[in-house]
Order: C-alpha cells, then structure tokens, then sequence
C-alpha cells in the first residue's frame, strides 16, 4: 500500500478507530500507539553483485498498559502530515507503507488489504518475506554445491 493511498483512507474515515489484524488472524490490541514514524532506506547488494535502494515508510506499532488509548485514522493522518512537514518523509514520494511489530520477536509486515468494516479502518497485514533477487544468475546453477569443507555454497559469480 502507498503512503498517499493510506494516508487518503485515514483522512476520508477520520473519525473511525485505526485497527490491525496481523497474518494470524488476530488484532493487535486496540490500545496500541504509533511510536514512531520513519523513513527507511535500505541500499544493498544483491548475490548476483546488483545494487538496490529501497525507500519505505516504516510504522512502529507498540503496545504498552495504557488500556484507553485509543488511535483514530484521523489522529493517524495528522501525524502522517507532522512527519512530512518535519522532513522525516521525502516530500512527493510514494513509499509503501510498512508497519513493525513485535510480538514474539520483531517483525515487519506490509499491508496485505485494507477497507473500512463495522466502522472502522481495518488494515490486514501480510509477512515480509526473503527472497533471492538473482534467480536469474543463480537458479541456473542450483542446487547448491558443496565447497571442500562441506559448508553449502553458490556457485563462483553469485553469492
């Protein structure tokens, strides 16, 4: 999901609760807060030796005892905007939005789908997963070749 696409759903529905429903099945309880809203940069190498820049706008999601929280999309929205205005997000950029929770261990979820039901902005998120972005270099040698001491290795150019 875009940043302006999210952030037109929270600005049309402001007065409607802002919920997340995690890949389980379950909500993250209503009580969470937005602790912090961030502009992510990953730049890296592939194993096929192509670099890549990634831009995201990054959510965290924290939960603590304050029971009667309660975040709004429109609250969302304004806080969206501070972080524009603050230069935190690139103005004119349309990052995806991506949101990291921790519940057993920290993880980072991209939005999956998202509507507005029993009156409230309900966003169902879906699991980051790996992935090799060099398939074209390395799937043709695969499977793996063993090196000398038995540990598993790509072939020589990937990797």
């Amino acid at each position: 999901m875009k940043l302006s696409q999210f952030t037109d759903l929270l600005e049309s529905n402001a007065d409607k609760p802002f919920l997340l429903v995690l890949p389980t099945g379950a909500t993250v309880p209503v009580s969470f807060h937005i602790t912090e809203v961030a502009h992510v940069t990953k730049k890296f190498l592939d194993c096929g030796g192509k670099l890549h820049v990634v831009e995201t706008c990054q959510l965290q999601v924290w939960v603590w005892s304050d029971t009667d929280h309660r975040l709004h999309a429109g609250k969302m929205a304004r806080v969206i905007g501070k972080a524009r205005t603050m230069g935190v997000l690139p103005v004119g950029a349309d990052l995806d939005v991506e949101f990291e929770y921790e519940h057993t261990a920290t993880s980072t979820y991209t939005v999956e789908t998202f509507a507005v039901e029993s009156g409230a902005v309900v966003f169902r998120l879906a699991p980051k997963h790996t992935d090799c972005l060099a398939k074209d270099v390395c799937l043709p040698v695969l499977p793996m070749l063993a090196s000398a001491d038995g540990d598993a290795c790509c072939a020589p150019g990937c990797c």
